[in-house]
């Protein structure tokens, strides 16, 4: 029983102590928190937003093809949100039909890049805005996402065009945002936390790819 006593009055004391430094905490949390979003949001102000010319486009082998803007956010990362992983998808479908439901407001989805079979890479939204591709907020806001045309139960879709392609494509954004090239920072879309997505599939050859990229990243820009 006393043992018992004095580990409640011990709780009672740690308890109000640990209300006050919890008030405070909370106080010093808010104040970090509003400092981060007005860190954030600062680029709103008119007249701060980073310039931006209609088609220009990120990687200087794209093509610029606009995706609805109610499929991503306007953002100014990596300022307001640092980018640091690359995002690999397959668009269950053909390269017209992905840019056909990209642009489509409705679909509530779309990728920064699609790299086509033949290897073309098509832009449909600016590396610094924050596209809805991986179907979680968190790394919506810190990725690149880049679709590939063609299916996952189709390995002859995954041509040498498209790999060489894409690894280029991923090398340069590495090299932009100082991104490690590792399979922790280029990841699947199969790979992020609460997807009931599969792509790029069992086909997609890991390996190759990232040998692809490391010697695209190691290459003279």
């Amino acid at each position: 029983m006393g043992q018992r006593k004095a580990s409640k009055d011990g709780d009672r004391k740690v308890g109000r102590r640990a209300l006050l430094i919890g008030g405070t905490a909370a106080a010093v949390g808010s104040a970090v928190l509003a400092r981060d979003e007005l860190a954030r949001l600062w680029w709103r102000v008119p007249g701060v937003e980073k310039p931006r010319k209609e088609g220009e486009v990120d990687y200087a082998d794209a093509r610029w093809v606009a995706a609805s803007d109610a499929n991503w956010r306007r953002a100014d990362r990596p300022d307001d949100y640092g980018i640091d992983m690359v995002i690999i998808h397959v668009t269950q479908g053909s390269f017209d039909s992905a840019v056909k439901v990209f642009q489509d407001p409705e679909h509530g989805a779309a990728a920064h890049y699609i790299v086509r079979k033949d290897g073309h890479v098509t832009q449909m939204i600016r590396e610094l805005d924050v596209a809805y591709h991986a179907g979680n907020r968190d790394y919506n806001e810190r990725s690149i996402g880049i679709e590939h045309e063609g299916f996952v139960d189709r390995p002859q879709d995954l041509t040498d065009e498209m790999y060489e392609a894409s690894a280029r494509l991923t090398a340069r954004i590495c090299a932009r945002y100082d991104i490690p090239v590792d399979r922790e920072h280029i990841i699947g879309h199969v790979e992020v936390p609460g997807t009931d997505h599969t792509d790029p599939g069992e086909h997609w050859d890991w390996d190759r790819y990232m040998k692809l990229v490391r010697a695209a990243h190691t290459a003279p820009a």
